[in-house]
């Protein structure tokens, strides 16, 4: 079984310094840049489907060069078995509509037809959550015999692999008190919601989970970024510099919000663990909040 899981770098904003152009685009060169924490999700998803059924995960990102050190976030904290990432110029500031079209042809350069793609469920910048399902269209729209069912909102799912048929409890729009169960045939485009939990409830997948874990951690940390990650630039795609990046794009940002600061006066008291007065204090003014007042 072959899964390849979509993500994108996303600014960090635990640091506080995201910039824009003055069209309003992200200069992600000049921002810090982490996984975005909902493709963890997913690639936990690929990781206990890998772990209950074998196979091999593949990660898959589009983005500037920066965006090894991405991959290998998501090989080091969760699990991938090769990466691939989409980059030139000409990619740069695309919205969803042309990185959905990037994407897609790059999975179809893949040698071998992925069974299950996986994508978060929406990325910490943008916030629309396109990004997946376009690209499953854009999938079927190149290749007229694929038919690949989209399920969203996925937060359990297992395979029949005698029939090869997925199963998965979905939130109902979202809804945490409505769940649906669907299946569909392989292969299957999975977004998944926030709230998947993966599971390992017998003995033999949770020392398998173990091996795979320390697998891609030991491969992470002796990653060759030149060597370890395939990069493609339009070229290699076959894709025209008028359908991608900027000029391929038909989203005009409007305007951007600046992200607010805390202020930065705020009074803060220093208290030690060996200060039993300062303690019995902190102590008396949290009981209240405990106890519901």
């Amino acid at each position: 079984m072959h899964m390849v899981t979509l993500t994108k770098g996303v600014p960090d904003f635990r640091e506080g310094k995201v910039s824009f152009d003055e069209d309003g685009h992200l200069e992600r060169g000049k921002t810090p840049t982490v996984m975005n924490p909902n493709d963890k999700v997913a690639l936990q998803a690929a990781l206990q489907t890998k772990v209950k059924h074998g196979g091999h995960v593949s990660l898959l990102s589009m983005g500037p060069p920066g965006y090894k050190e991405v991959l290998r976030e998501g090989m080091d904290d969760v699990y991938a078995d090769d990466l691939y990432l989409l980059s030139d110029r000409e990619m740069g500031a695309a919205d969803t509509w042309a990185t959905a079209m990037t994407i897609a042809t790059g999975i179809e350069m893949l040698d071998e037809e992925p069974d299950i793609i996986f994508a978060g469920f929406k990325t910490a910048d943008g916030e629309t959550g396109h990004t997946g399902p376009q690209t499953n269209w854009c999938i079927d729209i190149n290749d007229e015999l694929t038919d690949r069912p989209l399920i969203t909102h996925v937060i359990s799912l297992d395979i029949d692999e005698e029939t090869e048929t997925v199963r998965a409890k979905r939130l109902v729009e979202g809804d945490l008190s409505e769940i649906e169960t669907i299946e569909a045939d392989l292969p299957v485009f999975i977004v998944t919601d926030p709230e998947f939990e993966a599971n390992y409830r017998r003995a033999e997948h949770r020392l398998r989970y173990k091996d795979l874990r320390e697998q891609t951690q030991e491969r992470a940390a002796n990653l060759d970024p030149d060597e370890d990650v395939t990069v493609w630039d339009h070229e290699a795609l076959n894709l025209d510099p008028d359908f991608i990046g900027l000029d391929g794009s038909p989203t005009i940002v409007s305007g951007v919000d600046p992200i607010p600061k805390g202020p930065s006066e705020r009074e803060a008291t220093m208290v030690t663990p060996d200060d039993e007065e300062g303690m019995t204090a902190v102590f008396e003014e949290l009981n209240a909040f405990a106890g519901g007042d």
